[in-house]
């Protein structure tokens, strides 16, 4: 089997040396602009019209455009590192990139296209990203590795059910497509998480002389993936209900208690771990303030949606981006200065677009938090940026 340094000669252009360089770089720009032009919607400025209004837009490419590069980013990276075979470079990233912008530039607002043209061109980058990726996964005969490119079908699913809506091809399946999209982000960032999280947590404290060993929870882990499953299932089955309550609360519930056994109260002096431990924490905060707004309908936890969208979610990419920008890049893992408060800025962000309005009039709070991860993302890419555009320091393919 071959390994990752059998690589051949790298690809002229360094951005395309490695499938995280361009998809995180677009995951920066497309979160900084595509909420510049939400804010300009929520300013009155009038959007020209495009497949879908200003409302939907933002809510699709927070999703597909946002979350859908980080996927693409993380998908690209792992499979050669759980395969062993040589990263993806050259033409196919290129291509994959090319179609990523396509999708955006399809779904534009001032862009006019036919409806199904628009969205079939939306939909293309993931089922291409599966593609390129099945060929070494069906190889290394592992059944696990099966599991997040089977979660990034289903997240695609939601993306159809969304567009499909708009193209006339069904029929009231939007909420449903966001809501399946955003619940196996979710799935997602608690498997992910759950590896990489703990793994980094002792080997970074171990490193520093700071020993510790994790405590174990018979049954807790599987049971807490198989509970972010069942929060898909129910809430396409049955959403917003009293058992879609019950099920976010136990959810939730094995989630804080996954995350209590990772010594994240050891980490506050690094960067890179502490923000693992509070995007993980966001998972049950999300849940359960999702399980409050459903069994008790208290209106101040009504903006649970974005604490799992804006929060655990998104803080969970930037804690990625920047760790494996720095480490696949050939730098050390210590955080650049400004990316602590690149971190600071997206946690008040969501922090102030969920519970903002209780203090601030609703329209001050909104755009607070946009100018708040606006600054977030704009900090990160005005740190990473150069060294996603850049060849590696140590001269090493990637």
């Amino acid at each position: 089997m071959a390994t990752p340094a059998a690589r051949p000669m790298p690809f002229a252009v360094p951005l395309f040396r490695d499938g995280f360089r361009p998809f995180f770089l677009l995951c920066g720009l497309w979160a900084v602009a595509a909420m510049l032009v939400w804010t300009a919607a929520l300013r009155g400025v009038p959007l020209p019209e495009g497949l879908l209004p200003s409302q939907r837009w933002h809510a699709h490419e927070m999703i597909a455009g946002f979350v859908g590069a980080a996927m693409c980013g993380f998908l690209l990276t792992a499979v050669p590192n759980w395969t062993e075979r040589p990263g993806y470079a050259g033409w196919p990233v290129t291509g994959l990139a090319a179609l990523f912008l396509a999708a955006r530039l399809a779904l534009l607002p001032g862009v006019y296209l036919p409806p199904s043209v628009a969205a079939g061109v939306a939909l293309l980058p993931i089922p291409a990203l599966l593609l390129t990726v099945l060929p070494a996964v069906l190889a290394a005969r592992t059944p696990r590795l099966f599991g997040p490119p089977a979660l990034i079908l289903l997240f695609w699913a939601g993306d159809l059910l969304m567009l499909g809506e708009a193209a006339g091809w069904f029929a009231g399946t939007w909420a449903a497509g966001q809501m399946l999209a955003l619940n196996v982000a979710l799935a997602l960032v608690g498997l992910i998480g759950g590896r990489i999280v703990p793994a980094f947590t002792v080997n970074a404290l171990r490193k520093a002389g700071r020993p510790v060993e994790l405590r174990p929870l018979p049954g807790v882990d599987r049971a807490g993936i198989l509970a972010l499953i069942a929060v898909v299932l129910v809430d396409l089955a049955a959403p917003g209900g009293l058992f879609a309550g019950g099920v976010a609360a136990a959810a939730g519930l094995l989630a804080a208690l996954r995350l209590s056994s990772w010594h994240g109260l050891r980490t506050g002096q690094v960067p890179l771990l502490w923000v693992l431990h509070v995007a993980y924490a966001l998972i049950p905060a999300a849940l359960l303030l999702k399980a409050v707004f459903l069994l008790a309908a208290a209106p101040w936890a009504a903006a649970w949606l974005h604490l799992q969208a804006a929060g655990a979610i998104a803080l969970m990419i930037l804690a990625v981006m920047t760790r494996a920008t720095l480490g696949h890049t050939g730098r050390d893992l210590t955080a650049p200065p400004p990316v602590a408060a690149a971190y600071g800025l997206l946690i008040g962000a969501v922090l102030l677009r969920v519970f903002g309005g209780l203090a601030l009039p609703a329209a001050t709070a909104l755009a607070a938090a946009a100018l708040l991860w606006i600054g977030a993302f704009s900090v990160f890419l005005a740190a990473f940026g150069p060294m996603l555009l850049a060849a590696r320091p140590d001269g090493k393919p990637g």
